[in-house]
């Protein structure tokens, strides 16, 4: 990061945007030396978009086309122009529900992080926390990631770990590993910004303060 140069968060989200909100109010807070430049949806009316609005962000739905679970070919040009042209430094996922593919990897290598229900890489994928309670680990928690092409398989950043207590519902794990990516995440993203990580291979390294 130049010495002057606000450092800039493009933020994707589908949902409610808890963590979303998190990290926006850490960067209000002085806690990230960062500014949201944009933030993004494919759901019209998506939780994370009133978040953004409500802090006078810059918000916008782009439809992510005819595929359910991917961007379609015009829908990623979309997304990879308006965080192009909102000179982002770091893509955050905040529970973004698009599997993200070539073209817009390559357009942002090394510069997507997601955040993750499970210690990874136990319970890739969807449901982590029910992942856990089934498989009847005493211990999980939450891991921030950078995103490469497979599923939740990028190097790990950061992770905090939440008990699996014996009579847990499935709501008050998810729950306790919220809370847990909320302070996680922010932390992360701040760490980043202050250019105190560095990848060596498979390995995230946390470079002295």
């Amino acid at each position: 990061m130049n010495s002057g140069k606000i450092f800039r968060l493009g933020v994707l989200g589908s949902g409610q945007g808890s963590n979303f909100a998190a990290i926006a109010d850490a960067v209000a807070a002085g806690k990230i030396a960062a500014e949201v430049a944009v933030v993004l949806s494919d759901v019209e009316n998506a939780g994370i978009l009133e978040h953004a609005r409500t802090r006078n962000l810059p918000a916008r739905f782009i439809a992510p086309g005819k595929f359910r679970t991917k961007l379609d070919e015009d829908a990623e040009r979309a997304y990879v122009t308006a965080l192009q042209e909102a000179k982002v430094d770091l893509i955050v996922l905040a529970g973004f529900m698009r599997v993200l593919k070539g073209d817009f990897l390559r357009a942002f290598e090394g510069r997507i992080v997601n955040v993750h229900p499970s210690l990874l890489p136990s319970f890739p994928g969807l449901d982590a926390w029910k992942q856990a309670l089934d498989h009847g680990v005493k211990v999980t928690g939450c891991t921030v990631h950078l995103v490469d092409a497979g599923v939740d398989s990028g190097a790990i950043i950061g992770q905090q770990t939440v008990p699996v207590l014996d009579h847990d519902t499935l709501d008050a794990l998810h729950a306790r590993i919220h809370a847990a990516e909320h302070e996680l995440y922010p932390k992360c993203v701040a760490s980043i910004a202050r250019g105190e990580i560095a990848v060596q291979g498979r390995r995230v390294v946390w470079k002295a303060a």
